[in-house]
């Protein structure tokens, strides 16, 4: 088995080789790993993120975790090229790299180099040689806001290596308590039920968010309705709204930015109603109260865009499924999404409150919307529930941060 998953794992690389030709977030992925120099730590503290999304899940941790231990030096490491991109310059790490392929060379030389005094992955990322070479030197290993499927490799017939994975790891914290069942069902008992250190760092962002003038200037007393993490498929169904509801505000964040995407979703929405928020600045932000709709073409502000909306829509429900729900319900906006939310537990939760709500084509959400637009008390009950159900699953953080203090420092 090991054998089939080195060569799956080489296969991959070539795969992004391949695709590197054509893709501009491959050719990041490749040459970035190939132009880094990874400098030589002491008794580090590793923390690894597949993305920008586990890196603010995991964030909370993080800052815990450099706070307590300021002598330590902060090694963060992504896989993805848009997390590292984002985050390269953190000030939160002391040096931020590409995760290397894992082949047992790298591991063993990455290992050797920041020297991890624990390692710390944030829900996703199981690695053999990575894992293996930090068990090998018993290293603790946590994985935290972890959860876990039936559907899953580990819990198949054919998983055995994947099942090996997991017994490397020193500690499982895990969202949910059918994820510790799960666990334990192939024998693995060191699991603790922390819940999702996410929504510590949604609910800390909507007690201090960061004031942004400009989308109070562009919502000027309208009410407002803002669409975060958009893909193609949301922004048909979207465009109908701003069509419907002519005296609401419209804020579109679109999961990508480029010029080519920016320009069809302009296209989509009525001739002269909109605006990018790059063409505002603080001479002309009159400008913004004159158009419906503003598209946020840069990278980082949708977790503050949320205090000024009054419903939020949350993109990648027609894709891979959606994107971060917790951000909007944290300050009390009823949020909708597209059919693909059975892998997000929240998502679930949010559905079965009657906080959240799925819909599957047009007609859908332009129900959903005038039903909360037109009934107060459905609305207001909405919000409230689902501020509620954020405030009520905070504190994995400290559990958390406070086992592996009393374990390893």
């Amino acid at each position: 088995m090991l054998l089939l998953y080195n060569i799956g794992i080489r296969s991959y690389f070539f795969i992004i080789w391949l695709a590197s030709f054509f893709n501009k977030k491959a050719k990041l992925w490749l040459t970035g790993r190939k132009a880094q120099r990874v400098h030589a730590h002491n008794n580090s503290i590793w923390f690894h993120f597949a993305s920008l999304g586990e890196f603010e899940q995991g964030r909370p941790v993080l800052e815990q975790i450099k706070t307590i231990h300021p002598d330590n030096k902060i090694v963060i490491t992504f896989f993805s090229s848009s997390g590292y991109v984002i985050k390269k310059d953190t000030p939160l790490a002391d040096a931020v790299y590409y995760l290397p392929l894992d082949t047992a060379k790298n591991a063993l030389e990455f290992i050797d180099t920041i020297k991890p005094r624990i390692a710390i992955f944030t829900k996703y990322e199981y690695w053999y040689h990575y894992f293996n070479e930090l068990h090998q030197r018993e290293i603790p290993l946590y994985v935290i806001s972890a959860i876990f499927r039936p559907g899953q490799v580990f819990f198949k017939w054919y998983g055995s290596l994947h099942r090996q994975i997991l017994r490397f790891v020193t500690m499982f914290f895990v969202q949910d308590t059918q994820s510790k069942q799960l666990l334990e069902s192939i024998g693995i008992n060191n699991v603790t039920v922390s819940g999702d250190t996410r929504f510590d760092r949604v609910w800390a962002n909507a007690q201090h968010p960061k004031s942004l003038p400009v989308i109070a200037e562009f919502k000027n007393n309208h009410r407002l309705f803002i669409a975060g993490s958009t893909w193609p498929e949301d922004e048909k169904l979207l465009a109908a709204l701003s069509v419907k509801y002519p005296h609401w505000k419209f804020i579109i964040a679109s999961h990508e930015i480029n010029e080519e995407k920016i320009e069809k979703l302009i296209a989509l929405l009525p001739n002269n109603s909109t605006t990018r928020y790059s063409q505002l600045t603080t001479q002309n932000l009159q400008l913004a109260t004159h158009h419906q709709t503003l598209i946020i073409d840069n990278i980082g502000m949708l977790s503050s865009l949320y205090q000024y909306g009054n419903i939020a829509y949350i993109g990648g429900g027609f894709g891979a499924g959606i994107h971060n729900t917790l951000e909007a319900a944290a300050f009390g906006l009823p949020v909708i999404f597209g059919p693909n939310y059975s892998k997000f537990k929240e998502a679930k939760d949010l559905v079965a409150l009657k906080a959240g709500f799925s819909i599957d084509n047009e007609r859908e959400l332009l129900g959903i919307t005038e039903t909360l637009i037109e009934d107060e008390a459905f609305y207001s009950a909405a919000g409230n529930k689902a501020r509620r159900y954020v405030e009520e699953n905070t504190g994995a953080t400290k559990a958390i941060v406070d086992y592996i203090q009393s374990t390893v420092f």
